[in-house]
């Protein structure tokens, strides 16, 4: 292949030789994007004609031929198949051959349709001459790829230049004239014209590992671009991959390129339930792929959790999941069953939803979720668009191939979250004394250790505590019951949790005895909380029986020096607190 490929008026005017003694011939049309070649092999008396082309270009072709051998010199017209492109130049030819020994090189199946040409060449089938045609210096091998695109489908391989004469396979749509493909982006041309030509990707298949068993290294295709060896590779691996037969989906336009962009969507919807391993990436990727075909702005998820609250999955939250209360249109349309909905109606257009974030009501696409065995609405997908769009059979294919897969992402996130919240439950029970809510002695244990570690590396990182205990609590146990004591340790530990900041450490010690680690205060800081603690707990009323009673506390305070233990620390403060029982109690005092 030469360095600079041809322009396209050098292809008007001459013939391009693509390999050695491997000319292509043909002629370009302007203005379509369905170009058809025509190549030459020459072999001197014995050169062969591949896919003599339209009656509408074969005068350009022949002057080319002639420019490089005389057309008698041809003996062998090899048809890959019976389209008009490729076979409409047969009465011409029949015209002006004049040898006798010249043939059309054909597959049977194909023999059956162009003997309606009334051609004047005999027949050589290369299924009765086992597929291979000896020339002077070459071998042509004919590769059998039934049903791409027709039953008797074939290719030529050229042994000595490595050129395989594609047919129609490696095609494409080209809006402006190459003969050569010029990168890897000349795939996205070859990918419509196989998407709608080709019938299955097991049929494609099965003629790209035939194609194959052989060295090819230059793809001369009948449409499209020619291939160079530097490109064959990535080709044909990316064509293993690509789905066929896109006509199948089809229920009202035929617009190819439309056809694919569809089945772009539906094979990467596909594809992103497989690789997202999160709802984030589920649900960002899906969006992109549905914002291809249509006006959508944002994508949110409503599902229902197994404790009858409502999971809200957003893109404002990055869709890690906030527990709402429901809008009314997610209240209209959940616990709706498979029926209620399809007699409500047929497509899932024009909903009209009210968007608390914008304040405004817009149009949305909503796709109700059912789970695997049930028959009622437990989550509903909503497409907020930006206009309202016109019902649609590509719409409803797009949402019957995004369904499934988004049934099972909430569902699947919805089983995730309730075992998160699960866990978090289990570890709060754990964490928290269950009667007052405060932590345990045993979570204290952990947290505290970290607090000091900090403090052993910064004398600036403070550590201060305050001990409490509930003044004369047996008495009130007693006297009122352990039923009213319970009450007096969940209001006073109320307190302490109203007076805490989100870092601060309230334990319950055990019993009546509290312990309250605060971090980054002084002393005099630390004091300020504890009074006003001691002060609302003073100032608590209770109901009869203990109507009128007073409930007062003492608290010791100590701030940790560098290097300190737990015991010794807590000793500290238990010995200000017994100071302050022995002053008289519902008072505080600061540790040594």
């Amino acid at each position: 292949m030469p360095l600079d490929s041809p322009t396209e008026m050098d292809c008007t005017r001459n013939p391009v030789e693509i390999a050695e003694r491997v000319w292509w011939v043909g002629h370009v049309q302007a203005d379509d994007p369905f170009q058809c070649h025509v190549y030459l092999i020459e072999q001197g008396e014995q050169s062969v004609l591949i896919d003599p082309g339209s009656r509408l270009t074969f005068r350009h072709t022949l002057r080319k031929i002639e420019s490089i051998i005389p057309f008698s010199f041809i003996r062998y017209f090899i048809c890959h198949h019976q389209d008009p492109d490729i076979t409409g130049a047969l009465p011409v030819i029949d015209e002006i051959v004049s040898r006798d020994d010249a043939v059309l090189v054909t597959h049977w199946r194909a023999q059956t349709l162009i003997k309606h040409y009334a051609p004047k060449l005999p027949f050589w089938l290369v299924d009765e001459h086992d597929w291979e045609l000896r020339l002077d210096d070459r071998v042509l091998s004919f590769v059998f790829t039934p049903y791409a695109h027709f039953p008797g489908a074939f290719c030529t391989f050229d042994h000595r230049s490595g050129v395989l004469f594609s047919s129609d396979l490696f095609g494409g749509f080209t809006e402006e004239f190459s003969l050569f493909a010029r990168d890897e982006r000349y795939f996205e041309a070859m990918r419509p014209f196989h998407e709608h030509y080709m019938p299955s990707r097991d049929i494609l298949a099965y003629a790209i590992a035939r194609i194959e068993e052989y060295p090819v290294r230059i793809i001369a295709p009948q449409h499209g671009s020619i291939i160079p060896a530097n490109l064959t590779g990535f080709m044909i691996n990316e064509l293993k991959n690509l789905d066929c037969g896109i006509y199948l989906m089809a229920r009202e336009s035929s617009d190819i390129q439309r056809l694919v962009k569809l089945n772009q969507a539906l094979r990467d919807i596909t594809q992103t339930m497989v690789v997202s391993r999160d709802f984030q990436g589920i649900a960002t990727n899906l969006l992109a792929i549905v914002q291809r075909l249509l006006p959508v702005h944002s994508l949110e998820f409503y599902a229902r959790m197994e404790d009858g609250t409502l999971l809200h999955l957003a893109p404002e939250t990055r869709y890690r999941g906030v527990v709402v209360a429901a809008p009314p249109f997610v209240v209209e349309l959940i616990d709706k069953t498979r029926q209620e909905w399809a007699s409500t109606q047929r497509r899932a257009y024009h909903y009209h939803v009210q968007s608390e974030a914008a304040g405004q009501t817009t149009a949305a696409i909503l796709l109700p979720l059912f789970p695997p065995d049930g028959d009622t609405i437990q989550a509903l997908a909503v497409i907020h668009l930006q206009t309202e769009i016109p019902a649609s059979s590509d719409i409803d294919q797009l949402i019957e191939q995004a369904t499934l897969p988004l049934q099972v992402a909430v569902e699947r996130e919805v089983i995730y979250r309730t075992l998160d919240m699960e866990r978090q439950r289990f570890y709060e029970h754990s964490i928290r004394d269950p009667l007052t809510g405060l932590f345990t002695r045993f979570y204290m244990l952990d947290m505290v250790q970290r607090l000091f570690n900090i403090h052993d590396r910064d004398p600036n990182a403070l550590v201060a505590v305050a001990i409490m205990d509930i003044d004369h609590f047996k008495d009130i146990n007693d006297t009122f019951g352990h039923n009213q004591g319970d009450i007096v340790l969940q209001q006073v530990a109320g307190v302490m949790l109203e007076n805490v900041r989100s870092g601060d450490l309230p334990v319950r010690l055990g019993g009546e005895e509290f312990a309250l680690f605060v971090i980054g205060q002084s002393l005099d800081n630390m004091g300020l909380l504890a009074e006003r603690i001691r002060s609302q707990v003073a100032a608590l009323s209770f109901a009869a029986p203990m109507a009128g009673r007073k409930i007062t506390l003492s608290a010791g305070l100590a701030l940790r020096r560098q290097q300190e233990n737990l015991t010794d620390f807590i000793q500290r403060a238990d010995m200000a607190l017994y100071a302050a029982k022995r002053a008289g109690r519902d008072r505080q005092r600061v540790a040594s």
